[in-house]
Formats: C-alpha cells, structure tokens, sequence
C-alpha cells in the first residue's frame, strides 16, 4: 500500500497579506499589459475607458479598467480572445451554445500546469493525499470538469478512476470494488449515487470513500449535512468557471469547511454592486468579479461571474474565502452543473413553427436531483392537432433541448394563454425547489 502522507502547504498559502498583495501587483501588472498587447479586444476596451496598463499602481488601481462579460467572450467566437498563437494554445475547452457561438477557452502548457497545480492544492485542502485514489465523476469533454480534475488528482500523486458522469449502477460496483478514497462529482449526483447504493442493498456509508469534492452546481450546507450523514464522508466545495480557469479557483479547507478559500496567487477577486459595478469592500454581498493574474492562452480582465456571494478573512489559509453562493445577478439557471439560459431555450422553441413564444422554466428537486420542465404554449393552429403530431412537437424540442444545450427537460404543451401573462418583465424561471 501506498504511504499517504500530506504534501506541504504551497509557500503562499502561509504567506503574509503584504506578500500575496506584492505577488499580486506584479502579476496584475503583467497581466494587464499581455491582454492589451495581445488582444485587440482589451485594447480597444482600455482605450475606449481611456485607461492603459501603466495607469496600475496600486491594487485598488484595477476598478478603473472595464469589465468583461460572458457576452463579450461569445462575440469573439472562437478564438478572438487568445492572447497567444493558436499554434501554442495546447487545449480548447468551451461551453453549450445554442447557435454555434459557445464560450471558448484555451489553455497554453504552462496554462495546464497552473491549472493541475491549482486543482491539486484544492484536493490536498481537502483532506487529500498523494496515494490516495480519486473517482472522478464530473463530466469528460469539452466540459472542464472532468479533465481538471483529473489532471489535478494526477499532479497530487493520486490514482484517477476517470468515470466520467451517469451510469449509476457501474460506479457503485467500481466504487465497491476499486474501493476509492475521494470522490469528484456534483453534489446532487452523489445524493443520486447514495440512493443507488441502497438499491442495491448497500450502505453508502459504508463504502471506502472518506472525502468528497463537490461543485459545478449551487449546493447548501443543509444538503453537506445530508451528504456527509448519508456517505459518512467529508464534504468539501470547490469553485471554478470555464471562464477563468475551471474548477479549483477555489476550495474550502478540511481543518475549517467555512468557504471556498481563493487561490490568491493566481485569480484576483473583487466584489461589485451588480447593478452599479462599484467595488464593494470585504464582507458585502455583491457579484463576484475575478482578473487573471498568471493565465497567458486567455487572460481576463475583470471578469463578472453573475455569481452573487461575498469575500470573508482569512483562516485556515492566508488567503480570503468566499461565501457560498446565494444566487445569480442574472437568469441563469443551473441544471445538474449545466448552464442553462431561458433565452437558449426561446430559440429552441422560435425554430418550431407549431410553437408560441409564451414560455417558462419550471426546476424542480422531488429528490436529489434538479428536474426542468419547459411550459411552452402552443399556435392556434396547432390547438386542435392531433396526438401523434403533438407528441412529435414534444419529441423535437426535448432532443434539441438534450443535444444543443446538454440538459434533459421535459417538455409540457400547453394552450394559447395558458401560461401566466406579465405587464413588466416575462418571468421566465420558476423555481420550485426548496432552498436550505
């Protein structure tokens, strides 16, 4: 058997403030000029505000620059928002797209080792050793989850079992037989995984697992509690977006579970006034905003999350933690860690003549797992069709829905006026689920 022994807390991880603020100034610093230099995008938007990189000299000093937006990454489809050759981006990752514009990432070696790096200290604050072996769950592909936790199980000297996600009854038995130590995966997943054990006449608290590493998806400290009583593990949230890296950005530590600590060193954050952009100071709620500082494939500037959480003290770490996220600045909704927009729906539905574009998302959670159910009405004209071509209508909007956007839902027909009329804003999401 392997010796599981904790690797080192990395040096920044114990540093002063005064060190990590240096750090971070410097990187800023770089980071600010490669975007410039190397992206036409950030150049005219610097320009445009009247800014320039050498106006940095202070940290304080980045509220002047603009942000970006998940909007500005689909309009530079595919790559216009690399700052490095193609030829030496080594990896593309991107998101769902309904019209052939997804959000596209890239990632230079060095790029891939600051993410391993990254993901491999969020397992070790986990509880995680070198030895140990990690059942990775999180999807494999364009999805970054899958690969970055992978690759940074690897970096840790940890065995990888790359499940991928689904299949409920194989993981069981390989969780049964390999007998893994951590497991990766969304955290209503592994509610579903628990439910599967039992099916099959199995505690799940009995299994080998002893730490599991959650993300992707909101989750609750009531549904921890569920988790960590069900399968008898410790569960830990780690953070990350597509956009600024994937997961590992973030990751709570064992010794405290009081937030996802920031890796500092890597991604700077702020915390703005949603509606306003005003930077907001420590411990007020607000959209959470974070600026590369060591990314060179895709560096961003300001990036707005749409995620509404505030930044905490330190603790078991030298670096701030971030609070759990509480919400959306905008209408996302996200389904099983999919990223769902009512607006990818509507075009989903605008390419079917027999449909109206009166709609509303309804997500549900009758167990452990979300649920979407789309209430769409339809035309006049098709209110007296026939069953077979109203189930046809069904049928192609689910498998559009499955295959452009990467979710399951289950489509509802309704009549001309059916769904609820508003004078202001349509309310297109309804969320049912109960929020502990």
């Amino acid at each position: 058997m392997p010796t599981k022994t904790p690797t080192p807390l990395h040096p920044i991880e114990s540093a002063s403030r005064d060190e990590i603020a240096a750090l971070q100034l410097q990187r800023l610093k770089w980071s600010l000029r490669h975007a410039y230099d190397n992206v036409p995008h950030y150049k005219r938007k610097f320009d445009a505000k009247g800014v320039h990189p050498d106006d940095l000299k202070t940290l304080a000093d980045l509220a002047k620059f603009p942000f970006t937006s998940k909007s500005d990454l689909r309009d530079n489809y595919p790559f216009g928002l690399f700052a490095v050759p193609r030829s030496q981006v080594a990896r593309v990752h991107a998101s769902s797209g309904t019209t052939g514009k997804p959000t596209v990432v890239g990632y230079t070696k060095n790029d891939i080792d600051v993410w391993a790096d990254c993901v491999a200290r969020s397992i070790r604050a986990s509880g995680g050793c070198p030895g140990d072996m990690v059942h990775v769950a999180y999807g494999y592909g364009l999805f970054t989850g899958g690969l970055g936790a992978h690759y940074g199980a690897e970096r840790l000297g940890c065995t990888v079992i790359p499940m991928s996600g689904g299949q409920s009854e194989k993981q069981v038995q390989l969780i049964t037989d390999f007998k893994p130590d951590i497991i990766m995966v969304t955290p209503s997943y592994c509610l579903a995984l628990a439910e599967e054990f039992e099916k099959q006449g199995l505690d799940p608290a009995q299994s080998s697992l002893a730490i599991g590493i959650f993300g992707a998806e909101p989750w609750t400290n009531a549904m921890r509690q569920d988790i960590e009583k069900r399968m008898g593990i410790d569960a830990m949230d780690i953070y990350g977006l597509s956009e600024v890296m994937g997961p590992g950005v973030a990751n709570e530590c064992v010794e405290s579970k009081d937030g996802p600590v920031i890796w500092e060193d890597h991604f700077y954050p702020e915390i703005i006034d949603p509606k306003t952009g005003e930077v907001l100071p420590d411990g007020s709620e607000g959209e959470l905003v974070f600026t590369s500082l060591s990314k060179e494939a895709m560096p961003v500037i300001r990036y707005r999350t749409r995620d509404l959480t505030k930044l905490l003290p330190p603790t078991s770490r030298s670096m701030r933690r971030m609070a759990k996220i509480t919400g959306r600045s905008d209408d996302m909704m996200i389904i099983r860690g999919v990223n769902v927009f009512p607006s990818q729906i509507e075009e989903l539905i605008l390419r079917q003549p027999d449909l109206a574009p009166h709609y509303q998302c309804v997500i549900t959670r009758p167990g452990h797992l979300d649920e979407l159910t789309v209430r769409v009405e339809t035309t006049l004209r098709f209110v007296h069709a026939g069953i077979d071509s109203r189930q046809q209508v069904i049928r192609n909007l689910t498998e559009n829905i499955k295959n452009l956007i990467g979710v399951s839902a289950r489509v509802e027909l309704n009549d001309p006026g059916a769904i609820e009329r508003s004078l202001g804003k349509a309310k297109r999401v309804v969320d049912k689920r109960a929020i502990g």
